[in-house]
């Protein structure tokens, strides 16, 4: 009697088909998943200087200064401009860069009267806006 050792043609073509299905499904969903993640990253690039802003806004009753003086720098890994308008109502903003889908977007931490921060983002597309963002 003679015992074949391997597999056969179907069961690697089984195989292959099993991988390729898989593969349909998670190259999309990595794709979302990195998309979000550049966007993600955009936000926190300015989120580090809303103390910063704050303090020369409340404490020290400015309303004309520069993004150096909150600890910033233009441009980014994420961000290909960054823009603020100093003031009780004043905003940060970046210019989103990487993928094409999201690229030219922004990003803006709007401080409201009160002093509370609202981010809002013109990513158009809401599985990529970071959460708390409208």
């Amino acid at each position: 009697m003679h015992t074949s050792k391997g597999f056969t043609l179907i069961e690697l073509m089984i195989v292959v088909a099993i991988i390729a299905i898989l593969a349909a499904i998670a190259i999309p969903a990595y794709q979302n998943y990195t998309i979000r993640a550049q966007v993600t990253s955009a936000l926190a690039d300015i989120s580090g200087a809303r103390s910063a802003f704050e303090s020369l806004v409340v404490a020290n009753s400015l309303t004309t200064f520069n993004i150096g003086d909150i600890g910033l720098r233009s441009p980014t890994t994420r961000c290909s401009n960054i823009q603020m308008a100093p003031g009780a109502n004043g905003f940060i903003r970046c210019t989103i860069t990487g993928h094409p889908l999201i690229s030219g977007n922004t990003v803006t931490l709007q401080r409201g009267t009160s002093g509370a921060w609202t981010c809002i983002t013109n990513v158009t597309n809401p599985v990529f806006r970071p959460s708390g963002c409208t």
